[in-house]
């Protein structure tokens, strides 16, 4: 970085960017401590939830799917947990991995599905995402999709499908933690992570086959046996000369994990939360959505239904989570330092922006913070403001944008 920028434009960036934040607030700041003594003196005066469940949660698929995976040993497991538990421990690394939890778990359970033997699997579902295609549709707009192929629509479908999908997630994050408001990015984080568990579990729980079954077997009774297919992507391979869809997917863990459709459900949360930051540029993320959606049939790796599924999931995430947790997108703010407040939870009607307080103050939220909670000292789900606290509990409020100053001991 110091041999790349020079050293004047990196001290003028730092000004500028110092002279945007409010000498007021403390919201865009960072953790900085390595003492454990923080987070037990912030798991002390956390008052505990009903929402906290969802850490039991993990726990348990952690478990499941470290108890399930044959490739790795007993020591290196050990060693895996030893360091998950670090650092939570550590405040400066838990603002990261506390909201990055779901994640993980989605990760070490779709992982994992390789492993759980086929006689406790449910049968899998050939006929049925056909059927739904030609009830819902008319068509297999599968296959109409994929009938007309050139080398200009396989690399238009690969672009979407096999590099966008899998980076764009670091890409949102980073436009979120820059230009969101504080506590937006561990929402995300954890949206994401539960939308794609839940996906895991209804792929683990409904198998069915996707577009490239139907064109290899036809309908004829699948068994856990048979491996993936890269499908179209197998022609990205052939015209670049490697070998790297056809052995990926054909490992895949979840063979007969059509429904619901993952990647429609990455683009949607993201096109979601985009469009929550910069409402003027949710065209450009719709189509971004539709891209991704026609890549996949073209490709012949979903159904149309399966998309709508996935989508579906996504959409459920993302409203839950602007109605309870998500800070509110405000219009005269640029980036993260730029806030010295935040405001949780959608705007009651006849209510102008900025006025919800008013009624926060004659009808009081009953429960307390939680995980979610941005900057916050009470859990706002009527759409109530949150001013921020600067005596919360770490464990408590903003994981990412977590009060460092008003901590004792640094």
């Amino acid at each position: 970085m110091p041999v790349i920028v020079p050293h004047r434009f990196r001290r003028k960036l730092r000004s500028k960017l110092r002279s945007r934040q409010s000498p007021a607030s403390s919201l865009a700041s960072l953790q900085t401590s390595f003492s454990p003594a923080d987070t037990l003196r912030s798991l002390r005066a956390h008052r505990w939830s009903y929402n906290d469940g969802q850490y039991l949660l993990l726990i348990i698929i952690g478990i499941f799917s470290l108890c399930v995976i044959e490739t790795i040993g007993p020591m290196a497991k050990t060693l895996i947990s030893t360091l998950l538990l670090t650092s939570l421990i550590l405040p400066v690394t838990r603002q990261f991995f506390l909201p990055f939890l779901p994640i993980a778990g989605w990760l070490v359970l779709f992982y994992a599905c390789r492993f759980v033997p086929g006689e406790y699997r449910p049968p899998i579902w050939v006929r049925v995402l056909p059927a739904l295609e030609n009830i819902l549709y008319g068509a297999n707009l599968s296959n109409i999709m994929s009938a007309h192929q050139s080398v200009v629509l396989d690399v238009l479908a690969w672009l979407p499908y096999g590099i966008m999908h899998y980076g764009a997630p670091f890409v949102v994050s980073i436009i979120i933690f820059v230009f969101a408001a504080p506590g937006t990015l561990p929402v995300f984080a954890r949206s994401f992570g539960y939308m794609n568990l839940t996906g895991v579990a209804i792929q683990l729980l409904f198998p069915t086959s996707p577009p490239w079954y139907e064109n290899l077997y036809g309908l004829a009774p699948a068994n856990y046996s048979i491996h993936g297919s890269p499908a179209g992507l197998a022609r990205i391979d052939k015209l670049f000369g490697i070998d790297l869809y056809t052995s990926g997917f054909t490992a895949s863990p979840l063979v007969f994990g059509a429904f619901p459709s993952l990647h429609a459900g990455a683009a949607t949360i993201q096109a979601l939360f985009l469009s929550h930051i910069f409402p003027r540029l949710r065209p450009l993320f719709v189509f971004y959505t539709l891209w991704i959606w026609w890549a996949t049939m073209y490709l012949s790796h979903h159904y149309a239904v399966d998309l709508v599924g996935g989508s579906l999931v996504a959409s459920v995430a993302f409203y839950v989570a602007k109605a309870n947790w998500l800070p509110r997108y405000q219009p005269d703010k640029l980036f993260r330092w730029d806030y010295d407040y935040t405001e949780v939870g959608d705007v009651p009607v006849g209510y102008a922006y900025g006025l919800a307080d008013i009624e926060a103050d004659f009808h009081p939220a009953g429960s307390d913070s939680d995980e979610w909670t941005i900057g916050s000292s009470t859990s706002i789900s009527s759409g109530a403001a949150s001013p921020v606290d600067e005596g919360q509990s770490l464990w408590e409020g903003d994981t990412l944008a977590s009060h460092s100053d008003s901590e004792p001991g640094r």
